[in-house]
């Protein structure tokens, strides 16, 4: 599912172009670490955010992303868009929310894209932040568009296509986080909502 929703999201809705500039929020979870991979692989500019140093450790070595960044080290998110898109933002894949999507709405490109997959930060908020600058989607024409996995189904087989000879390759990696036991699902789930997690977080009942 994560596969598809990267693949959907960021091709069907993001319509990428070779050479564009690309940001991915929650790069390092199930699906935007996928992104940021598929977005390399037609020769994008590609930029992430985490919220540790070893998740934006792994983003450019492992999985290689052109640049990364801790969010929780950012005083001003704006100020560190302009530092790693000078230029501006072509494709924005969503999935934090908040004031991330407002800072980012500043530095979009004219007919810029925005796949929305998620909205993490606000979840469990019990008012949600505003975001003022959606303003700034009539003044560069830029299409923000809501996504789920389903939409994408019928793409299966061109998915498929598209992403085995590129694992077979070892030009994509997969990053699973991985704890054991039954016992372990709440503390999982809420992990989730923090960041604790690398990737899609699985609950191992059993081994065999």
């Amino acid at each position: 599912m994560p596969g598809m929703t990267a693949y959907g999201g960021f091709f069907e809705l993001g319509c990428p172009k070779k050479g564009e500039r690309v940001f991915v929020s929650a790069a390092s979870g199930a699906v935007g670490q996928l992104v940021g991979q598929f977005a390399k692989l037609i020769d994008c500019y590609v930029v992430g955010s985490a919220g540790t140093q070893e998740k934006v450790d792994i983003l450019k070595n492992k999985l290689g992303f052109d640049e990364a960044f801790n969010y929780k080290e950012e005083l001003d998110m704006d100020a560190a868009l302009k530092r790693y898109f000078p230029e501006g933002i072509d494709i924005y894949f969503e999935n934090v929310g908040g004031k991330t999507l407002d800072a980012v709405l500043l530095n979009m490109r004219s007919n810029g894209r925005i796949p929305v997959c998620g909205m993490i930060s606000q979840y469990n908020l019990t008012q949600q932040e505003g975001v003022t600058n959606l303003a700034h989607l009539f003044y560069k024409e830029i299409r923000m568009e809501g996504l789920i996995v389903s939409k994408f189904y019928h793409l299966y087989p061109k998915f498929l296509e598209f992403v085995l000879p590129h694992i077979r390759e070892g030009k994509i990696a997969y990053v699973e986080d991985i704890v054991e036991g039954l016992e372990s699902g709440p503390s999982a789930l809420i992990g989730l909502f923090s960041g604790q997690n690398f990737g899609k977080k699985i609950v191992a009942i059993a081994r065999e």
